[in-house]
């Protein structure tokens, strides 16, 4: 392996640890569940990408076979991440009520997705 391709490594995983430990401490950290999930769905994500990508890098580099492996965990950890958080963060919020009423009016007739389901027709005839 050259010189570049083991500080690119080398470089990868130093930003990859970093995330992780940025993500692991925000989650053990923060004050409620709401600032809590952003650990581990923003800084977490990034600093497990930058590992796999590392190690895509590095078996490219030294033993010149594409692993295709590590880009698919990295997608799937890409896209399922905002999607989980979305799904934490919504059922926090119909499970306390106190958020509830925190949240500001939408300026609708329906209130927000998460609490208040659109009128069916039959609903509004009755």
């Amino acid at each position: 392996m050259s010189g570049f391709g083991e500080i690119a490594v080398s470089a990868l995983i130093c930003l990859g640890a970093f995330f992780l430990f940025v993500g692991s401490f925000g989650l053990a950290k923060l004050p409620d569940l709401m600032r809590r999930l952003h650990g581990p769905t923003k800084a977490t994500t990034l600093g497990i990408g930058a590992l796999l990508i590392a190690s895509m890098l590095y078996f490219i580099l030294e033993d010149e076979i594409v692993s295709l492996h590590e880009l698919l965990i990295t997608t799937f950890l890409f896209l399922t991440a905002p999607v989980t958080a979305l799904m934490v963060a919504k059922a926090h919020i119909l499970l306390d009520k106190e958020d509830q009423e925190k949240l500001p009016p939408t300026g609708r007739e329906v209130g927000w997705s998460v609490l208040d389901a659109p009128q069916t027709h039959e609903a509004k005839k009755s």
